[in-house]
């Protein structure tokens, strides 16, 4: 059919005529038959159903509504005989006692149940498995949000109705994209007092720096939120005080201005979908805005699964008072991607990244075949459970994990035997037998494994020999801590009791690290903030019942170099655990530059801010070379904890280590080889203390705080003249034009007008408003551990205040000399 042809079968607005225009070229420019792409997840019998899998999560900032917004969902699919209430500590996912005394999730909690439930499921239709996990909104707790997000196939963001997009749903948001998970978001809380769809909508694309795609408006009547209506079906999804029964819905028919304003977001949600998807444009300009329903949730389940987020679905209720949840479950199965339609598994060999079908492709005929991955999984998160033990929770990728399996931790390279499999549903326990590829589960009986850790089931229960043994899925990123605790256990018994707590704890958490000074025989707990070891402490004394005569929360401090050190060589003579031998190691310590990244080449270690690489003579043939790597390698990581200037961890070190193969050969001892290093790292150090070569750098934090305008000049001259910091940045939180650069502007933007807009007294009432201002900043962390206390005499408690760590830098001049 002709370009002609196909325009005069449907009349075209300018608008549309625009987006015609716009897209012709690129929709007709390449050929028109289209190849899909194809899933990366090749389906089996045994995995058959695996299209009814959504691992999704939900994230946003502190306070926004995540959990109360999962318990509805565990009630609507009758998990749940009532929903469980932030306020009172009786949610399912919030189990800690310290997260129902605060109001907060702190740890991630991964719940699986089926939607829809029976009585709502059509004669024809299926139920779906949702493995859902709810992640903390605390800035202390990124590293928990950052370990669960890629296991995730989908996400919820949900965002507070008053407030609007937070500081931290920013940060979180960008972890989604840097993974490229598809994400749809849910403005939550409209039942409040100051809540605004249209300016939550408008701070979406602002913010967000995606198109917000408006499919649901809520349906207010004398500015009370009552139901929301979706866009695409032209009906009533939920309504207040119903149990959103499909025959309940059917007795609120549209009618009047809400039904006008549906027609006019349905033909806007269409014309923003045709921008982005050639399918539905060409079916548009078949037809014109008369589409079927089906169309347009393909298309947008289309545009979402990309997970570029240029278009953003966006979706409304109320969690607390069970509005919209029931839609947004349905959302979730209609628009979020199963397991097998997401791209496929990139995993690290040694120092490349490959796919993961390349790496576990059949191995060539031989005498000996190697052995062959029957099943490959990522822990993403490691809970003590005081009637189950461990328990460690898993994706599965590959093949069909089984209980009681034997299988290869590849990050510890060693054998772990499992006991029970299990799903946790609500309050409720389901032991199973295997985990299907794409599903998610928890296992017990496992001893070293930690977040972050990869497992392998291999055909044989010998030790794999071949790169298999290496393969890695996302090998953690532990950020640097920036504060730390010190502990004394009461008595030995104590001690012993102490450490098994501390590794429980760093087990389920590794951005906890602790340490122990031998002479002093002193603990050392360090973490990402003042909240993330208040709650370390409380589970610590509450959970594992460890006994500790406690100190201050402290600044972690680090220690660097300012200059290259000499060639230092080291040689360990002696007897350990009853081995004698000698080793010996020539080390090279210097500042690590920005560029050494790029310039570097050959095998190198990335560990707590240094880059510790091992060099072996050419003309020399190392016997066990990864393994006498990896002993040199320890050597080195243990020297840097401690710095010689004041025992604090060296850090922006590039440390090249030389193996000597005069001195060394295959029957030395591994423990002298990790001596040797460690001696040689020591000796230099202490020569570039003495030589005046040690600084010492301090945490800078990104801080942000919203206070009202009337505290915002006081807030800003304190930041500046009392504590050292430079205010980048202050914003007007009502400010809604677009700025300079942003990528999608404001007036592009389709949001349906809040209540309030259309009658004089309650728009001046909220002109009359507080005001607030937005205000970020780089502030030295040790100025702000108590700021939040001194914040509310300024700001009479109207304040939020978030920060993150951007940096570490030397401290200079008189600050350098108090320390």
């Amino acid at each position: 059919m002709s370009l002609l042809a196909l325009t005069c079968r449907a009349p075209l607005r300018c608008s549309q005529l625009a987006i015609f225009s716009s897209t012709y070229l690129r929709h007709y420019g390449r050929t028109r038959f289209s190849v899909r792409r194809l899933s990366s997840h090749t389906a089996t019998p045994r995995d058959t159903g695996i299209e009814y899998v959504r691992n999704i999560g939900i994230i946003a900032h502190v306070d926004a509504g995540k959990t109360t917004t999962t318990e509805q969902m565990l009630y609507n699919c009758g998990a749940l005989k009532r929903a469980g209430n932030v306020d009172q500590g009786d949610t399912v996912t919030d189990f800690l006692p310290m997260e129902r005394q605060r109001g907060i999730t702190i740890q991630s909690a991964a719940i699986t149940f089926n939607w829809p439930p029976k009585e709502r499921l059509n004669p024809d239709g299926r139920q779906y498995i949702i493995n859902l996990i709810d992640t903390p909104g605390h800035v202390d707790f990124r590293f928990e949000v950052e370990r669960c997000i890629p296991v995730l196939d989908g996400t919820v963001c949900v965002i507070d109705g008053v407030e609007g997009v937070e500081a931290h749903t920013e940060r979180v948001w960008s972890s989604a994209q840097e993974f490229k998970v598809p994400r749809i978001v849910f403005v939550n809380k409209l039942d409040r007092d100051g809540a605004s769809f249209k300016k939550s909508v408008q701070d979406i694309g602002l913010k967000l720096n995606g198109m917000p795609l408006v499919c649901q408006i809520p349906w207010w009547q004398n500015e009370t939120l009552k139901g929301v209506v979706d866009v695409i079906s032209r009906s009533v999804v939920s309504w207040m005080g119903t149990k959103d029964a499909p025959e309940e819905l059917a007795r609120k028919p549209l009618e009047g201005t809400i039904k006008d304003e549906v027609e006019r977001a349905r033909e806007r949600l269409i014309e923003q979908l045709c921008e982005k998807d050639d399918e539905l444009m060409e079916l548009w300009i078949a037809r014109g805005n008369d589409l079927p329903d089906t169309a347009i949730k393909e298309s947008m389940r289309r545009v979402v699964n990309t997970g570029d987020g240029s278009i953003i679905p966006v979706f409304t209720g109320s969690s607390l008072k069970n509005t919209g949840v029931v839609a947004l479950l349905d959302a979730i199965t209609d628009y979020l991607p199963s397991p097998s339609e997401r791209p496929e598994l990139e995993v690290r060999v040694g120092r490349t990244y490959q796919p993961l079908s390349h790496v576990i492709q059949a191995p060539k005929p031989s005498k000996k075949p190697p052995p062959r991955i029957e099943a490959l999984a990522s822990v993403f998160k490691v809970v003590n459970d005081p009637r189950r033990g461990m328990l460690t929770f898993v994706r599965v990728y590959y093949g069909v994990l089984k209980k009681n399996t034997r299988m290869w931790n590849a990050n510890l390279q060693q054998f772990e035997g499992s006991l029970n499999m299990m799903q946790i549903s609500a309050g409720k326990t389901i032991e199973i037998p295997h985990l299907a590829p794409g599903q998610i589960g928890a296992i017990t009986g496992l001893k070293a494994a930690r977040t972050g850790d990869t497992l392998l089931a291999f055909n044989s229960n010998s030790t794999p020999q071949t790169d298999l043994a290496t393969i890695q899925v996302r090998p953690p990123e532990i950020p640097p801590a920036v504060a730390f605790i010190v502990l004394d256990a009461y008595n030995p018994t104590g001690a012993k009791a102490l450490e098994t707590a501390l590794e429980n704890l760093s087990r389920e958490d590794p951005s906890l690290r602790w340490s122990k000074d031998e002479k002093t025989e002193q603990y050392t707990l360090s973490g990402m903030g003042t909240l993330h070891l208040e709650v370390a402490r409380d589970r610590l004394e509450n959970h594992y019942k460890a006994e500790a005569y406690w100190g201050e929360i402290s600044v972690d401090y680090k220690e660097c170099l300012t200059a290259r050190t000499t060639p230092h060589q080291a040689v360990f003579d002696g007897v350990v655990a009853g081995k004698s031998g000698k080793a010996a190691c020539s080390v090279v310590i210097e500042p690590l530059q920005e560029d050494h990244n790029d310039t570097l080449s050959g095998t190198y270690l990335e560990r707590d801010g240094n880059i510790i690489q091992v060099v072996f003579p050419k003309e020399v043939l190392v016997p066990n070379m990864e393994e006498t790597r990896q002993h040199l390698t320890n050597g080195v990581i243990a020297a840097l904890a401690r710095g010689p200037r004041r025992n604090s961890p060296m850090h922006q070190c590039l440390v090249t280590v030389t193996y000597d193969a005069s001195i060394n050969s295959s029957s030395t001892p591994s423990s002298h080889l990790v001596g040797a290093a460690n001696k040689a790292v020591r000796s230099a150090l202490k020569e570039a203390h003495q030589q005046g070569m040690i600084g010492i750098l301090e945490p800078v934090m990104r801080v942000t705080i919203v206070c009202p305008e009337v505290s915002a000049g006081a807030v800003q001259h304190d930041i500046h003249t009392g504590r050292g910091g430079h205010v980048l940045e202050v914003r007007d939180m009502q400010e809604t034009q677009a700025q300079e650069g942003d990528i999608v502007n404001v007036s592009n933007i389709y949001a349906p007008p809040d209540p309030y807009e259309f009658q004089t007294t309650l728009r001046e009432t909220r002109k009359g408003r507080l005001r607030m201002l937005e205000i970020t900043a780089r502030v030295p962390f040790v100025e702000m551990l108590d700021y939040d206390t001194q914040l509310r005499g300024k700001t009479q408690g109207r304040h939020t205040l978030t920060m993150a760590l951007e940096t570490f830098e030397r401290v200079t001049g008189p600050r350098e000399k108090a320390l």
